[in-house]
């Protein structure tokens, strides 16, 4: 059996479509399924380094639906999974008619997308109510977060306990490319809580380590910065605060038992920030286009997760509870029924 994988990335739009598209990828591939890629990986050389390091061939992106009708002929594809905001809804139409299985993961709205088998894993999107396609079915909320094998071998068994730091380690990232520039304000508002701290910091770019790296730091606040890096999981695990995007990563936050501080970085992160920091189970750092102007309200949110390390572990079991790491076996379960 041959499965395509049709998703989004590039420097502007980041990685998230293609990692939670690769945490599928490898649990169908651990049933027997043979997986290719069609997407423009190599403009983001580590993501595309993730999908090749895992022996999966990589098909250049395609954007007519008679491109993408022949692309997946040639290939002899027995289904395809689609994860695009950027495709217009006729590809995905011209896709299902033809016969193919198709799988759509989406976020909130269909954008007219067709397919047989829709996964939104959002928080709260199991209440939302969309109109589907004649004959298709939805699989919706956390209980069906995909996440990948990184993710999965370093869940905590149990829920996350008080960790005592002298000095609490933070660990912040905002997707492959950081391509919103988040990085430097909240180094600017971890420095304005006037705490100490230990930071490592994800910059993907020279220009944003060197904004990361002018930010004035308060006695005892330490950062270091690094480039993108494949030990993200361990890096989660190792600190008592994460911080991070409010996108597709932020159920990988929960599932590790993480202490997530989330930052909205975007207009399409609103509704799943929202739902996220209502639950308790990650707490809201703010806006960056707010951050931008005033890191005050954030340093304020951030300073009682750097002194309390009884909140932080409340706030880590908490989302750790949410995810439980099963979601990518629910879908993958789901996707072989409709083949056969």
């Amino acid at each position: 059996m041959r499965i395509g994988v049709r998703c989004d990335v590039g420097p502007q739009r980041g990685i998230g479509h293609v990692m939670r598209s690769l945490a599928l990828a490898e649990e169908l591939r651990g049933r027997g399924a043979d997986l290719v890629f069609v997407c423009d990986s190599p403009t983001v050389p580590w993501a595309d380094e993730q999908i090749r390091a895992r022996g999966i061939p990589v098909e250049p992106a395609v954007w007519t639906p008679e491109d993408h009708l022949e692309l997946f002929g040639r290939l002899g594809l027995d289904a395809v999974v689609f994860d695009s905001y950027d495709l217009d809804a006729e590809v995905f139409t011209a896709v299902r008619k033809s016969g193919l299985p198709t799988l759509a993961i989406v976020d909130g709205e269909l954008r007219g997308a067709e397919a047989d088998v829709f996964v939104d894993q959002n928080l709260g999107s199991e209440l939302d109510r969309p109109v589907l396609p004649e004959g298709a079915t939805r699989l919706a909320g956390l209980d069906y977060v995909l996440l990948r094998d990184e993710i999965l071998q370093l869940r905590p068994a149990e829920p996350p306990q008080p960790r005592e730091h002298a000095v609490p380690k933070v660990f912040a990232f905002f997707g492959g490319t950081d391509a919103f520039g988040a990085g430097p304000y909240v180094v600017r508002a971890l420095a304005a809580t006037g705490v100490p701290f230990e930071a490592l910091v994800v910059a993907p770019g020279d220009d944003l380590a060197e904004a990361i790296g002018a930010v004035e730091l308060g006695s005892g606040q330490h950062v270091e910065v690094i480039g993108p890096t494949s030990e993200l999981a361990k890096a989660v695990i190792a600190s008592d605060l994460v911080l991070s995007a409010s996108g597709t990563s932020t159920w990988e936050l929960l599932c590790l038992g993480a202490t997530a501080g989330l930052v909205c970085v975007v207009d399409n992160q609103v509704m799943g920030y929202e739902r996220a920091v209502a639950t308790g189970a990650a707490v809201g750092v703010g806006v960056l286009s707010d951050l931008k102007v005033d890191p005050a309200p954030a340093a304020a949110v951030l300073r009682p997760l750097l002194q309390d390390p009884v909140e932080r572990a409340r706030v880590a079991a908490a989302g750790w509870k949410l995810v439980d790491g099963q979601g990518r076996s629910r879908v993958a379960d789901a996707l072989f029924q409709l083949l056969s």
